[in-house]
C-alpha cells in the first residue's frame, strides 16, 4: 500500500495511531465501568483520528494516485457536524450523573445525517451512475468546501457556549446541594472548557491565515496544533476518575424536581414560594439550631438532602431558606458554621495542642484548600496571621 513517509505524514501518522489505541482503550474502560462518558469521548477520539487522515494520506502521497485519490474523495473523513456534538455529550455525562440520551437529543445529529446523505449520493452518482467526476469535476475533497468549514466552525462555538451554559448550571446546583463543593468541581471540566476554546481559537486563527482548507503545505500546523489538543483531551480524559455526584434532574434548584430523589418514608409536598417566605424565620431558627446541637457540619460529605430528611420537609425547601433567610447557598452556610466552630476551638487554645488542619478535619472541612479559601472569605486573612494577629504567643 502507497506510502510515503516524511516528516509532515509521519508526524500526523503517530497522532493517527494513538488517537486509535485510546478510542479503543476508552470503549473498554467505559463498557467495563458503564462509565457514558467514556464512550462519548471514545468515539469524539475516534472521529478526530478520521478527521487528520485526509491530511496525514495526503502528504503520504495518496491524493495524487488512484485509487487512493477516490478513496479520500468519497469518504467523508471530516465529520464537523459530528464531533461538536460528540464533545457537547461527553461533557455533559461528565458533570450529570442523571444524564439519559433520550430520542429528542438525536436532533443534534440531524445535521450530520444529512451530510452523511449528501455524501453518499455524491459517491452513487459519480461512481456508480455516472462513472465519471460529476461533483469532483473541480477535482477537490468535498470535506474541505469553504461552506462545510465554516458552518463547522459555528457549530464548535454553538456546542462550546452549551458546554459551558451546562458547567455553570452545574457550579450552581453543587454548591446548593453538598458541602463539599470545591472537592467535586474538577480542574477537568475547567481544563476541558479551556481545550474546547482552544479549538475554536486555532480554527479562527488558521481560517484568517489561510481560508483555503485545501491549501496542504499551508495547513500542516493547523493540524498539529488539533492533534495535540485531541491527544490531550483522550489522555487526560482516560486517567481522569472522578465521577460527578451532581445529578441535575434531582436538583433541589430544578423547578422539575423529581421527587422520587427523595428517600420513599419522606415523599414531602413541594413548598410553594409564598409559604416560605410566610414562615422564613421558623424555617431559619430550625436550620440554625440543627446546626449548634446536631452539629451536622461535622459531617464532611453533607448534603441538603441530610438536612431535609432530618427537618421531615423537601429539600427544596431548605434551599430556598437558605438562599433567601442566610444570603448564602447551602455549601457557603455549612462551611460558615465549620469556619465559626474552628474559631471557637482557636478561642479556647486547641491550636497550642493540635494541628490547624486537624482542627479543620474536626469542624467539617476535608481538604486544606477548600479550608484555607473559606477561612480567608470570612476573615479576610490566612489561618496563620489570623492566629499571629488575635493569639500572639507571649
Amino acid at each position: 500500500m502507497l506510502f510515503s513517509f516524511n516528516l509532515k505524514s509521519s508526524i500526523l501518522l503517530i497522532f493517527f495511531f494513538h488517537g486509535i489505541v485510546f478510542s479503543i482503550l476508552l470503549l473498554i474502560k467505559g463498557r467495563q465501568t458503564n462509565n457514558k462518558s467514556s464512550l462519548w469521548l471514545s468515539l469524539y477520539t475516534l472521529l478526530s483520528s478520521f478527521y487528520i487522515t485526509p491530511f496525514m494520506l495526503g502528504y503520504a502521497g495518496w491524493y495524487s494516485k488512484q485509487p487512493y485519490r477516490d478513496f479520500l474523495f468519497y469518504v467523508p473523513f471530516q465529520q464537523l457536524f459530528l464531533l461538536p456534538p460528540i464533545l457537547y455529550f461527553y461533557f455533559k455525562t461528565l458533570l450529570d450523573k442523571s444524564f439519559r440520551f433520550s430520542k429528542k437529543d438525536y436532533i443534534h445529529f440531524i445535521p450530520a445525517i444529512i451530510y452523511l446523505i449528501y455524501s453518499f449520493i455524491i459517491f452513487v452518482t459519480d461512481y456508480i451512475i455516472l462513472n465519471k467526476y460529476y461533483f469532483y469535476e473541480d477535482g477537490k475533497d468535498k470535506d474541505f468546501s469553504f461552506w462545510y468549514q465554516v458552518t463547522g466552525f459555528f457549530f464548535l462555538v454553538y456546542y462550546l457556549t452549551k458546554s459551558l451554559k451546562t458547567y455553570f448550571r452545574y457550579k450552581i446546583i453543587t454548591y446548593n446541594t453538598v458541602s463539599f463543593a470545591d472537592s467535586v468541581l474538577f480542574n477537568w471540566a475547567k481544563r476541558f472548557l479551556i481545550v474546547f476554546l482552544m479549538l475554536i481559537a486555532i480554527r479562527l486563527i488558521f481560517f484568517i491565515i489561510n481560508p483555503e482548507w485545501d491549501e496542504f503545505g499551508k495547513k500542516f500546523w493547523y493540524y498539529v496544533s488539533f492533534s495535540i489538543l485531541f491527544y490531550y483531551v483522550s489522555i487526560i480524559g482516560y486517567t481522569n476518575s472522578i465521577i460527578s455526584v451532581i445529578s441535575f434532574k434531582e436538583s433541589p434548584t430544578n423547578s422539575d424536581i423529581n421527587l422520587t430523589s427523595e428517600p420513599e418514608s419522606h415523599l414531602y409536598p413541594l413548598p410553594k414560594e409564598e409559604n416560605v417566605t410566610a414562615d422564613l424565620e421558623i424555617w431559619k431558627e430550625k436550620i440554625k439550631q440543627l446546626m449548634l446541637t446536631h452539629k451536622m457540619y461535622e459531617n464532611p460529605e453533607l448534603t441538603i438532602l441530610d438536612i431535609s430528611n432530618h427537618l421531615n420537609t423537601h429539600s427544596k425547601k431548605i434551599s430556598q431558606v437558605i438562599n433567601q433567610g442566610f444570603n448564602m447557598n447551602f455549601n457557603d452556610y455549612i462551611n460558615y458554621h465549620r469556619i465559626e466552630a474552628l474559631l471557637q476551638k482557636i478561642e479556647e487554645g486547641e491550636h497550642n495542642i493540635k494541628t490547624l488542619l486537624g482542627l479543620a478535619f474536626e469542624c467539617g472541612f476535608n481538604s486544606k484548600s477548600t479550608f484555607n479559601r473559606a477561612f480567608k472569605r470570612a476573615t479576610s486573612m490566612n489561618p496563620k496571621d489570623y492566629i499571629e494577629k488575635n493569639y500572639p504567643k507571649k
